[in-house]
């Protein structure tokens, strides 16, 4: 990934002095630090992964995205280099791979943000974009699955070609299972998905292509079982036995398994500051989408609000609204504007644009 941000490297218990830390670094909070930037507003990213580009990239890189505005048709991993490109100009500091562990209010209503790698900063506002929070792939449990961690057991597709021409088994019945499935069907040599139940959480759409392959036997389709042991030698995988719930057991030759169980997210530390909650999510106010405490502003999937929508496009929303309320909070005596980077020299000179 072309490094188009500053990785911060600091001594421990060093302070670093800007306007805003932005916890998360998936596409709403790349995003924020763009809007703060044109308020002429400094920010620093913290993360808990190692890359930028949040479930875009850890999750579903090679997978298209149809509804952010313009882009008729773009990856996760494409997005993710648009927005680094676009947050070039305010020099961004980026902390990947440590969490924000303290957030203490000083005398005078700004932050001092502490993560765990030592680091501390010094700001005005601080702005949760966490997405789900950390999140971990639930795993799968059966008779030798340790031997294939890593290598032909999959919780994640980073690189789809090392799928092709390849026997595949699939485990799962929700988005991720069935757009793999349909994804790689005709570049892998032969598709088997396992699902526990008969019924499928994935989109009806999904689940009819799904369903129309394994009628023409184009695919194989096993329901209502569960893996139960892996078979090969010598770390090499050759097949899965699974049983149904009849108590009945099949064996399916294997090259590779993906498995799809979905996220068990964690907020972390988040869940300790204190802010009001709505289960896992945090309420904000729809004005300004700060939450119960002043200061602290939350964007994306992680905030709840009446009528809330989990899209990226409403996150983009949230953090050119939390962008101005953080603007008025750090000026409070001075109106902020609206100033269109078509025309504006302000918004010009701080995109680094030649007159």
């Amino acid at each position: 990934m072309p490094e188009r941000f500053s990785i911060r490297t600091t001594f421990a218990n060093s302070m670093i002095n800007t306007d805003v830390v932005v916890v998360g670094a998936g596409p709403c909070g790349l995003f924020q630090v763009f809007e703060l930037g044109l308020l002429g507003l400094k920010a620093e990213i913290v993360d808990s992964i190692r890359q930028p580009g949040g479930q875009c990239t850890e999750l579903y890189p090679d997978k298209p995205i149809y509804d952010i505005p313009a882009i008729p048709v773009c990856t996760g991993e494409e997005l993710t280099q648009g927005l680094l490109k676009q947050i070039e100009p305010f020099h961004c500091g980026m902390h990947l791979g440590e969490e924000v562990t303290t957030v203490e209010r000083q005398e005078d209503d700004s932050f001092v943000v502490g993560t765990s790698a030592g680091k501390l900063f010094h700001a005005k506002a601080v702005v949760i974009a966490g997405g789900v929070g950390s999140f971990q792939p639930r795993p799968m449990r059966a008779t030798g699955i340790e031997n294939y961690a890593g290598t032909a057991l999959h919780y994640r597709v980073k690189d789809p070609s090392i799928f092709a021409d390849k026997k595949l088994v699939i485990f799962g019945g929700g988005d991720s299972a069935l757009d793999w499935v349909l994804e790689l069907y005709g570049k892998a040599k032969h598709i088997t998905l396992v699902h526990r139940r008969d019924e499928y959480r994935a989109v009806e759409a999904s689940v009819s292509k799904m369903r129309a392959l394994a009628r023409k036997g184009e695919i194989d389709v096993f329901e209502n079982s569960k893996v139960e042991e892996f078979i090969g030698e010598d770390g090499r995988l050759e097949a899965v036995r699974i049983k149904n719930t009849g108590g009945e057991s099949t064996v399916i030759a294997a090259d590779h398994v993906l498995v799809f169980f979905g996220l068990a997210p964690k907020l972390g530390p988040i869940a300790e500051w204190g802010l009001d909650m709505n289960r896992k999510t945090i309420n904000v106010s729809t004005e300004t989408f700060e939450t119960s405490k002043p200061g602290i502003y939350a964007v994306g999937d992680i905030n709840y609000y009446p009528g809330k929508k989990k899209l990226i496009l409403c996150g983009f929303h949230e953090a050119a609204l939390a962008a101005f309320a953080i603007k008025q909070r750090i000026e409070p005596d001075k109106k902020v504007h609206v100033q269109y980077t078509t025309t504006s020299p302000i918004m010009h000179e701080r995109l680094g644009l030649e007159e």
